[in-house]
């Protein structure tokens, strides 16, 4: 009697455990709740039904098998879209263009059920409304006009396509034009146009050189002509004379003539003996 009270106890805590471990496995298969992360929202769906509410970050209880929690980042995404365009004087142009956006937390659950997850929302909804909002902007302009005014298309992109994926609850936070690429043959037209403006600088600055330097030419030609004027002026019979006693070596040049040789310079007597005085002084040595 005693041994089957001792037993009794012993069988139930065994029963309890194993009861535990059992119910515990069981909730862990069946998850009775879920989980979203930070920077998600939770879609619940009943039988594949889509529900209004929308879960938020954090611990959640659901019924299990019933209910299935679908989880969808709205954080700020970067798709790169490339796109292709005419110009409005038909010129190809391809552009790079990086779009910023998320899902519209309150509306997860919308967008889940009208478009899909992540995948479908890149490939469905906004490269092709990136494309088609590009193509209109860029036909309004000539390809002269894209880089000059990069700014204001931006913005124009930025805005119609804002307008154009806020229907889908997809918020478009930023949108950046990478880069432009033209067509072969406007490339090499450009190139070309550069090079003639730069030869035609180099022609007029080469011109201007050449003005310059003629203007210089006649200045020194009327400054020269300025001085002979003055020089002649100046020069007196008297002065020419002393000029040439000063440079006179002792002997007479002299010209031909019918009647001989003549001095070249006439000079007086008394202004050689004066001279020779003079250059015999300057050439004895100091006593």
């Amino acid at each position: 009697m005693n041994t089957r009270t001792l037993q009794s106890p012993s069988r139930s805590l065994s029963f309890l455990f194993v009861g535990g471990i059992g119910f515990l496995l069981l909730a862990l298969f069946l998850r009775p709740f879920t989980i979203v992360g930070a920077g998600e929202r939770g879609v619940v769906m009943y039988f594949g039904k889509v529900q209004d509410k929308v879960l938020d970050e954090g611990i959640h209880p659901v019924l299990p098998v019933v209910t299935n929690v679908r989880r969808l980042s709205v954080r700020v995404q970067k798709t790169d879209v490339e796109a292709a365009a005419a110009s409005k004087d038909l010129q190809d142009v391809s552009t790079s263009v990086a779009v910023n956006w998320h899902i519209e937390p309150s509306r997860v659950n919308q967008v889940f059920q009208q478009v899909g997850d992540m995948d479908v929302i890149i490939t469905g909804i906004i490269n092709p409304a990136v494309s088609e909002v590009v193509k209109a902007s860029i036909a309004q302009r000539p390809v002269k006009d894209i880089l000059q005014e990069r700014v204001k298309l931006k913005d124009e992109i930025d805005n119609a396509l804002t307008k154009r994926l806020e229907p889908y609850g997809v918020v478009v936070d930023d949108v950046s034009l990478v880069n432009f690429a033209f067509s072969a043959e406007f490339n090499a037209a450009i190139e070309a146009k550069q090079v003639a403006e730069q030869q035609a600088q180099q022609a007029a600055f080469k011109a201007q050189q050449a003005e310059q330097e003629a203007k210089a030419e006649i200045n020194r030609a009327k400054g020269q002509a300025e001085a002979q004027r003055l020089l002649r002026e100046t020069l007196t019979p008297a002065i020419l004379q002393q000029r040439a006693i000063e440079k006179w070596n002792g002997q007479f040049p002299t010209v031909m003539s019918g009647e001989g040789t003549l001095p070249l310079i006439n000079v007086s007597p008394q202004q050689l003996a004066e001279q020779a005085e003079t250059n015999q002084t300057a050439t004895q040595p100091p006593q």
